[in-house]
């Protein structure tokens, strides 16, 4: 019988989070192909063991840590699955690398972002599937549809399991404030508050806190974000938080980097627990971190994902 669009699809991965690939996978009862190698000089090479002519490709490729590689191996695979005549891809990157790089914030600077996803585009992706992306614009630097999902739906029950009465809802920064939002009527908090900072642009992750505007006194505060990157952001808001009287002083964000002295920065400071997801692979470090809780996104990426084959509405449910 020839191959139509109802045959099956395919479910491709890099080497950036195959753990996370893999619980894709066996939620959507598929085999999982991984068709990444490198020759003697590191270049990377992809050879894809299945047919794909006529299937529908899922390629699941974050793009953290070493963001460059990562990037060019689901550029690599993109363009492998388009030159095997697949019918339809979908670079399913649950944390899109360069994201901060989203706008031209000071002269002769390039908007890395837009970049990465045109290269997605031009090696033959037909759709984009994300996770909490830095800002919502992005989705408008391509023609081909991009869908963006909300890693607060895997950190929810998390949180919930908690049952913190007198909830209050944080953002460490204007910018978060629609988030902070989100999360407030999802968990039925009490309040928001929002946390004053003053970033130095010309150097990399230094900001100082100033205040802020909410109250906070004697109620458990959840800080949320969309990433923890060196943790001084959320270090410094939760210290002034307890500060002026908060309760405790608990993080949700959905891609936990911990670069630099991340650790270290939560262990010294006034956060009581710290609620991540596995978007990009943890380490051993993270994972045995006595703060940090971790919920999967794989739930949500494979009900994306049916949805996408299915035709069904992926904004139903899976987005804020």
């Amino acid at each position: 019988m020839p191959l139509t669009k109802h045959n099956g699809f395919i479910v491709l991965t890099g080497t950036s989070n195959i753990p996370l690939a893999q619980k894709i996978a066996k939620i959507l009862k598929k085999q999982l192909d991984e068709p990444i190698s490198f020759f003697p000089d590191g270049e990377i090479r992809v050879r894809i063991p299945n047919n794909l002519r006529q299937r529908d490709i899922f390629i699941i490729q974050p793009t953290f840590p070493k963001g460059n590689d990562h990037v060019m191996q689901l550029v690599f695979m993109v363009d492998a699955a388009r030159r095997a005549s697949a019918r339809e891809i979908t670079a399913v990157v649950p944390y899109f690398g360069y994201s901060r790089q989203d706008r031209k914030e000071m002269p002769r600077v390039p908007i890395s972002s837009s970049v990465v996803a045109r290269m997605m585009e031009e090696a033959g992706a037909n759709r984009i599937l994300t996770i909490d992306i830095h800002s919502e614009q992005q989705q408008g630097f391509t023609k081909i549809p991009w869908d963006n999902l909300y890693g607060s739906y895997a950190l929810l029950p998390l949180i919930k399991s908690r049952k913190l009465k007198d909830l209050v809802v944080a953002s460490p920064d204007s910018g978060g404030v629609k988030r902070a939002t989100g999360f407030s009527k999802l968990l039925n908090a009490t309040g928001i508050a929002i946390v004053y900072k003053l970033r130095d642009i010309n150097i990399n992750d230094k900001l100082d806190t100033l205040g802020f505007i909410g109250e906070i006194k004697g109620k458990h505060v959840l800080l949320v974000d969309d990433m923890i990157s060196t943790g001084g952001t959320i270090a410094n808001a939760a210290n002034l938080l307890k500060e002026k009287g908060a309760k405790s002083v608990r993080v949700a964000a959905v891609h936990g980097l911990f670069t630099g002295s991340a650790l270290q920065n939560i262990a010294g400071s006034a956060i009581d627990e710290v609620f991540i997801t596995d978007t990009v692979l943890p380490s051993e470090e993270v994972r045995k971190h006595p703060k940090i809780t971790i919920a999967s996104v794989a739930p949500l990426l494979a009900e994306a994902i049916r949805r996408i084959r299915t035709g069904e509405s992926i904004s139903k449910d899976l987005i804020l």
